[in-house]
């Protein structure tokens, strides 16, 4: 096998991951996904600033789970683990069953009666995992998982396992290591949480910065610091929900949560001390975001920029974009964004937002030339 092929994160960042030498790693080449600059979006704006996408709809299930799951499947291997468990509103799911057919183990998971969208539904399904519906939220779901752990013989691979966000971290990495600097802010949307928890571990490890809250789960938190800074900063980390699901914006849980953006209809985080930590030592901010101006969003990136990311994922450009609007970012930043999911994650969605986009017309040239001309 040539040298150059590469073989996923965790082969890449070893180093910074807790795998020992003989580890068997689970991968499918996760990770090295791009960091797009949107050059469109920024026409208008009265600042000038500097904005990229990371588009981790290019992970091999087409969400940024692939990262954190990676690592909680290797780990839940070496540990004679038979099968995997998760609640789930789609990607947690799809990409659970991914690494668990892979590491030949089994994969149940726990998903929302009628909140779940179909492409995120499909991957888990055809993948073989066991699929247990509950006539609940994603809340319930976790709540039970959780009775699991001491009710079953099954590894969780949700992100309150400290493998997932281990795995999670490296987006961070691969943003310093792109930009050749850390962002000055860094906008991410929030659910569950553990990601923009793991997004700040990740940038505090390059910078050899200690965060004030304990988050590595296998050492005393002293170790992953003995390497030399990769960056001398750490960027504001701004958090984006949804307005029907926001508790970080309501101070507490919401108790049934809505919104367009199923992937982050989460009520209930558990990773709520981790994610309060990160925006406070940045000096970021949480806020919310309507559906509708979630969806403009996901239509601007897709005919503005070519990038098609599912709903959840377009909030972290609404926000950034809403944010530069009111002057709460500074003039001349470099910003990145987190875009957690690919659009064909929720195909139906996309298509109400285009139906005017279709045009029926006779199978004749001349009636195709003259929409062409109606169109140009």
């Amino acid at each position: 096998m040539s040298g150059k092929h590469y073989r996923g994160l965790i082969e890449h960042y070893r180093d910074r991951l807790p795998v020992a030498p003989d580890t068997r790693i689970i991968s499918l080449c996760e990770g090295n996904t791009p960091l797009i600059p949107l050059v469109n979006v920024t026409k208008g704006l009265q600042k000038s600033v500097e904005i990229y996408a990371k588009f981790e709809g290019l992970n091999p299930t087409g969400s940024f789970k692939d990262r954190g799951m990676t690592m909680a499947v290797t780990q839940a291997v070496a540990e004679g683990t038979r099968a995997i468990i998760c609640a789930s509103t789609g990607n947690t799911s799809a990409s659970a069953a991914a690494y668990a057919a892979r590491a030949g183990i089994k994969c149940f998971v726990l998903i929302p009666e009628g909140k779940i969208a179909l492409g995120k539904l499909a991957q888990a399904m055809i993948q073989g995992s066991i699929v247990i519906q509950i006539k609940g939220n994603f809340d319930d779901g976790m709540r039970i998982v959780k009775d699991m752990a001491h009710a079953a013989p099954v590894a969780i691979v949700n992100s309150i396992n400290p493998y997932r966000l281990q795995g999670q971290k490296t987006a961070a990495f691969e943003i310093v290591d792109a930009l050749g600097r850390a962002p000055d802010y860094h906008c991410i949307p929030v659910g569950n949480a553990g990601n923009i928890s793991a997004y700040w571990t990740g940038f505090s490890e390059y910078a050899a910065v200690k965060p004030a809250t304990k988050s590595c789960a296998f050492c005393d938190d002293t170790c992953r610091y003995e390497r030399p800074a990769v960056t001398d900063s750490r960027p504001i980390m701004v958090g984006y929900q949804a307005a029907g699901s926001a508790p970080f914006i309501a101070g507490h849980p919401v108790e049934n949560p809505e919104t367009v953006a199923t992937a982050i209809r989460i009520g209930n985080p558990q990773s709520w001390d981790l994610a309060w930590a990160a925006v406070n030592e940045s000096g970021g901010w949480f806020d919310a975001l309507t559906d509708e101006e979630i969806l403009a969003a996901q239509k601007l990136l897709a005919e503005r920029e070519g990038v098609f990311c599912e709903p959840a994922s377009a909030i972290s450009v609404a926000g950034l974009l809403r944010d530069i609007e009111r002057g709460k970012i500074r003039d001349g930043a470099v910003i990145t964004c987190t875009l957690t999911g690919h659009g064909l994650k929720d195909p139906d969605t996309a298509i109400k937002q285009s139906q005017g986009n279709v045009l029926q017309i006779e199978a004749e040239s001349a009636a195709v030339k003259r929409a062409i001309l109606d169109h140009l």
